[in-house]
């Protein structure tokens, strides 16, 4: 059985926080009984900067777990959109050769391509097939001009 030490990342350096304020604590409690300056020093040293010491240690493992736990789900988005461009590239639905891929962005009164400039594309960004847009009566936009259904669209 193997013990993969990298997932205790975050953990541990939580772990070193709080035992690090509580060194800062007891340091400072420390230093607190005393009148006499140089009587303090010890505890603020022992106590104030291995505590300091500690709570930086700790976030700095905090933060390289962050790192590991967003660049493992960048990879996985990657190869994710990787596969689907190569699924595109394989020959799903395609019209007039423009890689179309039988998916567009419906409206409230009509229906746009993916990469169609117009405000009301971007306010609602439903992606659909153009089969059930085309049936839910909605018109093709005339700017970006999409595929529409029968003629222009094939199924391979």
């Amino acid at each position: 059985m193997r013990i993969n030490l990298g997932r205790l990342g975050g953990q541990l350096g939580v772990l070193l926080c709080l035992a690090g304020f509580l060194a800062i604590f007891l340091g400072w409690n420390g230093a607190a009984s005393y009148n006499f300056l140089p009587a303090q020093f010890p505890f603020l040293i022992s106590g104030g900067i291995v505590g300091l010491a500690i709570v930086v240690v700790g976030a700095a493992m905090i933060i390289v777990q962050n790192q590991r736990t967003d660049r493992a789900r960048l990879e996985e988005a990657i190869d994710r959109l990787v596969a689907a461009v190569e699924h595109q590239g394989s020959g799903g639905r395609t019209a007039g050769g423009f890689g179309f891929t039988g998916y567009v962005v419906a409206g409230e009164s009509s229906y746009h391509r993916v990469d169609c400039h117009l405000p009301e594309a971007r306010d609602e960004a439903e992606l659909a097939p153009i089969e059930d847009v085309v049936s839910r009566g909605l018109s093709a936009c005339r700017v970006c001009n999409p595929p529409r259904i029968g003629s222009q669209l094939t199924k391979p």
